[in-house]
């Protein structure tokens, strides 16, 4: 089976090493993994600010990258519901629908696609851990991956899952909202660290980087003693196939040239 891997713009500036992470676990299933290289934004930082018609270039030039007939898989929640669920409104009595309702159809979050397609349970490697979970509002609300993202998490057997009291509130990143209402998205944090602590975990996992951005940064400031770590790292250390390089280990990766025309469409 072949599929497209789209990274998400924090996958490229601050979590590639998860990403690396990610494709790995594809490829442990047998997956050749496409990757695009002049892959962009899914358009929700525009969608989200009322920019509709530009989130409509955004989501033609996707749409338009990743033209074969392959699934396109996504690690994480948040821009998984972009392209699957969003982009419908977008195109919404456009003459472009059916277009996008064939792409839509063929986006699926990593633990989705994991759990639900491929019916992956693994192998625990690890010493015995207790873990706590964030779950990220796109992916609970929107894509509605969250039961597949703990289906993989309880297939570890050393791993004890301690569900968080405030599970299902947000950390306050919101995307553009921690920039918008910083003092909000501040006391927002607080409440989620607050109830992380009273854990007493070694591990804080979730499966979307914005969410670990904005947690770790937070933590990382009064000293929690909690280790925040991205879903697809967490598995891959824990089942022994982690890269901690960005460099190496992608021999079934196929890297796409780049069109010399890569303007939005």
């Amino acid at each position: 089976m072949k599929v497209y891997f789209y990274a998400t713009c924090l996958g490229g500036i601050a979590y590639s090493d998860t990403c690396v992470n990610a494709i790995k676990l594809l490829q442990k299933e047998g997956i050749e993994v496409i990757f695009k290289k002049n892959q962009t934004c899914c358009g929700q930082p525009s969608y989200n600010s009322g920019y509709y018609e530009e989130s409509r270039k955004i989501a033609r030039h996707n749409m338009g990258l990743f033209e074969e007939d392959y699934p396109i898989i996504v690690p994480s929640g948040s821009c998984a519901g972009m392209m699957q669920h969003d982009y419908l409104e977008l195109f919404e009595g456009k003459p472009e629908y059916e277009r996008v309702y064939d792409f839509c159809s063929r986006v699926f979050e990593l633990s989705e696609f994991l759990d639900k397609r491929l019916g992956v349970r693994y192998e625990d490697c690890g010493a015995p851990t207790k873990i706590t979970w964030h779950s990220n509002c796109h992916a609970l609300r929107v894509a509605k991956t969250i039961q597949s993202s703990k289906a993989l998490l309880k297939s570890l057997k050393n791993v004890e899952l301690i569900e968080l009291e405030r599970e299902e509130e947000c950390c306050g990143f919101g995307g553009t909202f921690s920039i918008k209402e910083p003092e909000i998205s501040k006391a927002m944090v607080s409440d989620k660290i607050q109830d992380i602590a009273s854990k007493n975990v070694a591990y804080l996992v979730s499966g979307d980087a914005g969410c670990l951005l904005n947690i770790s940064g937070a933590m990382e400031k009064i000293g929690a003693n909690v280790m925040p770590i991205h879903l697809y790292d967490f598995i891959a250390q824990r089942i022994g196939i982690a890269s901690m390089s960005n460099s190496g280990g992608l021999g079934n990766t196929k890297f796409e040239k780049q069109p010399q025309n890569g303007d939005l469409q």
